[in-house]
């Protein structure tokens, strides 16, 4: 519409002309235009009728007629749902805004220079507008808090609503977040500064894995172009491997060797003997050895390029060497001569009180005997040292013990030790006019020099086999008594023991069990036929054998005396004499071992 004053063409449907404000006459808000009427909604849709083969027909409306009207039904929901907004606001204004009853307004303005800088804090404050004609929209609260659009969509936005209550001033271009909560917006930086603290956090936990497994990575490469080094064995002995990784092809100097390798299939392997290192050690050996060798790369040109050192640890092992007599490393004795047996490696360095004796050691079974004079001083020690090939130094200490003596009283150096006779001739010197007995079995008793020279002999009688004690005492008035405890091994020979053996039959087994003691006072001879079952011990052997036909019942423990070393399983005919019981069995001491 035209307005009369200005002549400013205005939209039909606004009361007041855009331009001078003036009063639009003709103007009917709530009228539709002319054009409307022109329209024909609310007209029925054209029918469709169809016939088929036999006559009958049927009436199907068009699709778009069907879409038509209900796109016109919609519009109408439309404008009546606006009506009735319309009457809704204007009721909650006059009523006042719930919840707390005050007419409130907020104008959205068009000025984008209303709000800068510090905009969102002032988006709260309240903003009158003073000057008539500012663009505005206008919005109320609702009784649920919301701000809904209290302009009528067919007045000009820059109507007066002053009747509603007090202007609130927005600009267009803000969002509505400056209306949340103070709460809502402390949640949100919350949850901002957590999020980029987790973003932190899996950056921090990516780069400390990622450097961990690069790390890792590098290391295995380098342990991968390292020389390993495996304990192994070289002719029987002790040794270690050492492979070096290189080209195929490509030589590897050894300084400490004096020899090159070459490298196939990836590494120039090397095996070194562990005594390598220390065959020319003269002095004292630890229990290890730390070794290291110097490789270098020899390349085309001939230069030694030189690779990392490579160092290990070798274990030395000990000169082996067994003590056969006396049975501890601590015994008493009572003569001047004492005779001690080992058992070392053949070809080993003996010495005794630094004193070698390497040219009595056996070349094959390694044994050797020492004869120690012994002093009436108390603790006599002899030093056993032993070094084998590839071993290091071994030592024994070995005590014999003699008790001091104010009267001199010894046995002659040739003196056995062990004997088959019934009989033994045994020549003793002491103080010349001492007193001297025999407090053991013997016969013919020479004391003719005794007074002069000191000297006496007599013959021992050995009443029964195994060991017998010869006891010698010399008196001397004033002086305390010395004595003399010496122990004779007597066993008769084989063609004379052999022959008074009984067999270990059903009745004579039953008769052995149950006079065991006198058997053993007799030294009655018994021959043990079988396999060997089990070993009750090694050192010394005692062995069961069982002795019924069927080798399941009537065990025996021997004890071996023999010159034999027994084997587990093997068939023997042994001669053994009694001796006592062990677990209800017969314990009987062997003398003379056979294979069956």
């Amino acid at each position: 519409m035209k307005c009369p004053k200005c002549g400013q063409w205005n939209r039909a449907s606004i009361p007041k002309c855009m331009r001078c404000g003036a009063l639009l006459i003709n103007a009917q808000p709530n009228s539709e235009p002319d054009w409307k009427n022109t329209l024909r909604d609310g007209q029925k849709s054209a029918a469709y009728y169809r016939m088929d083969e036999y006559g009958e027909s049927d009436a199907t409306s068009d699709a778009r007629d069907v879409l038509a009207n209900e796109m016109q039904e919609f519009k109408a929901r439309k404008e009546e749902g606006q009506r009735q907004q319309r009457k809704l606001r204007t009721k909650s204004a006059q009523r006042g805004s719930a919840p707390s009853g005050m007419g409130v307004q907020i104008h959205i303005s068009d000025d984008p220079m209303l709000f800068t800088g510090s905009s969102a804090r002032r988006l709260r404050s309240k903003i009158p507008v003073s000057e008539a004609g500012s663009k505005t929209t206008v919005f109320h609260q609702n009784i649920d808090n919301e701000y809904i659009n209290d302009s009528n969509e067919n007045e000009p936005l820059w109507a007066e609503q002053e009747q509603y209550g007090t202007r609130w001033q927005v600009p267009q271009t803000r969002e509505m977040t400056g209306l949340l909560p103070e709460r809502t917006r402390r949640v949100r930086k919350f949850l901002r500064f957590l999020i980029f603290l987790l973003i932190i956090v899996l950056l921090a936990l990516v780069g400390f894995f990622g450097y961990h497994y690069f790390q890792q990575r590098h290391e295995t490469e380098l342990e991968n172009n390292r020389a390993s080094v495996i304990a192994s064995i070289v002719n029987d002995l002790a040794a270690h491997t050492i492979k070096i990784p290189g080209k195929d092809g490509s030589q590897i100097y050894i300084r400490e060797l004096h020899t090159s390798y070459i490298v196939a299939d990836g590494f120039a392997t090397i095996e070194i003997p562990d005594h390598v290192w220390y065959d020319d050690v003269e002095d004292y050996l630890n229990e290890q050895m730390e070794v290291s060798l110097t490789p270098y790369l020899k390349t085309a040109s001939g230069k030694q390029q030189p690779l990392e050192v490579i160092s290990y640890t070798i274990d030395i092992p000990l000169s082996p060497i067994e003590m056969t007599s006396p049975d501890s490393l601590r015994t008493d004795v009572s003569s001047t001569m004492y005779s001690m047996s080992f058992v070392v490696r053949p070809g080993s360095r003996v010495f005794v009180n630094d004193t070698e004796v390497s040219d009595t050691v056996n070349s094959e079974t390694g044994e050797f005997s020492y004869n120690a004079t012994v002093q009436p001083i108390g603790d006599n020690l002899f030093t056993i040292r032993c070094r084998s090939q590839y071993c290091r130094e071994n030592q024994l200490n070995v005590v014999l013990y003699r008790e001091p003596q104010e009267i001199p009283l010894d046995l002659a150096a040739d003196t056995y030790t062990s004997y088959n006779e019934e009989y033994m001739k045994i020549s003793c010197t002491t103080l010349p006019g001492a007193t001297v007995s025999i407090e053991s079995p013997f016969s013919d008793m020479n004391i003719t020099s005794l007074a002069t020279t000191g000297a006496f002999s007599f013959y021992a009688h050995f009443d029964h086999i195994g060991t017998n004690t010869v006891k010698i005492r010399a008196s001397y008035p004033g002086k305390k008594d010395s004595v003399i405890n010496y122990n004779v091994y007597y066993l008769p020979p084989a063609s004379t023991y052999t022959p008074k053996a009984w067999p270990l039959s059903e009745a004579g087994y039953a008769e052995l069990v149950s006079n065991i003691s006198y058997r053993a006072e007799h030294t009655q001879v018994y021959v043990v036929i079988g396999h060997l079952q089990y070993f009750v011990s090694e050192k010394p052997q005692m062995a069961v054998f069982y002795t019924s036909d069927d080798e399941k019942s009537r065990p025996v423990l021997l004890e071996n005396y023999t010159n034999r070393n027994w084997e587990l399983g093997t068939f023997y005919r042994i001669y053994a004499d009694a001796y006592s019981t062990y677990n209800g069995m017969p314990w009987l001491c062997a003398r003379y071992t056979y294979l069956n």
